[in-house]
């Protein structure tokens, strides 16, 4: 045995093994990014969405059981919103304590127009909901756009006081008119 050379077995990766590995992982990686990208965009619009729904349902309930009244203040132009407590007898000063929360829209949603259940609409404004003890003084919707252009409307049912948002940009039933209402 002394003219054999003696291969030893080394238990190890070669450099082809170790490329394709890496390769795997990279591409692997890759996939998971953009789905949890994917994944971040899309909720992205939906914690948007749910924060205003949320604050809307929280001043409802506290109307009914603390009196007092509350105001929602889309601004269309500026893509945002203010919720506020009305404390002050001129509605159209807004006091800084009596705001409670602010939003900015954005990219991931946008404002896109909002009705009134009595049939007046605006895109172009500011349009307020108010609260206060015995509900919603107006119905209506707010009607949202995602980054892909797909609408979602916020829904304000003053009869029921409940504030829904739903996919899409439902037709909003309009309030019987008392002179029509027959006994």
């Amino acid at each position: 045995m002394k003219g054999q050379k003696t291969r030893s077995i080394c238990p190890g990766f070669t450099l082809v093994e170790i490329v394709v590995v890496v390769s795997i992982l990279g591409l692997f990686i890759s996939l998971v990014s953009l789905n949890l990208f994917g994944a971040l965009r899309r909720s992205s619009f939906k914690a948007i969405a749910q924060d205003l729904v949320q604050a809307m349902q929280t001043v409802a309930l506290a109307a009914t059981e603390n009196g007092r009244y509350y105001e929602l203040i889309i601004d269309l132009p500026e893509q945002g919103y203010l919720l506020r407590e009305i404390t002050n007898a001129d509605l159209s000063e807004v006091l800084p304590e009596e705001i409670i929360q602010t939003g900015q829209f954005g990219p991931r949603c946008r404002l896109v127009y909002v009705q009134f259940d009595d049939g007046q609409s605006t895109s172009k404004d500011r349009a307020k909901f108010r609260v206060g003890p015995r509900g919603w003084q107006y119905g209506g919707k707010i009607v949202l756009a995602d980054d892909q252009d797909q609408l979602h409307a916020i829904l304000v049912n003053r009869l029921n006081r409940r504030v829904l948002l739903v996919e899409g940009d439902p037709e909003l039933p309009m309030p019987v008119q008392p002179e029509l209402m027959r006994f």
